[in-house]
């Protein structure tokens, strides 16, 4: 009788050990899918990161272009307001 008992006790141990197995796959899939959501994530999120990155220096470049032009156009306006004093 003590046998069966045992081996009663065994086999809801095993049933509940297959269980919390059964439970822990789970997790673990919704886990690595999570994490795998979380990389592609990031990768979108650097991958804007350049793409803001490559923007700001071409708007940089026009900016100091823009800069250049108008230094030029103020001094060739400087120097038609001075002949035309002058003259």
């Amino acid at each position: 009788m003590e046998l069966i008992e045992s081996l009663a006790n065994l086999e809801t141990k095993l049933a509940k050990a297959v269980e919390v197995f059964k439970q822990v796959q789970a997790e673990k899939r919704d886990l690595e899918q999570a994490l795998e959501k979380t990389q592609t994530g990031w990768n979108d999120y650097e991958a804007r990161i350049e793409t803001l990155q490559q923007e700001v220096k071409a708007l940089r470049r026009e900016r100091e272009e823009v800069r250049i032009r108008l230094e030029k156009l103020l001094a060739q306006i400087n120097l038609l307001t001075k002949e035309g004093s002058t003259g």
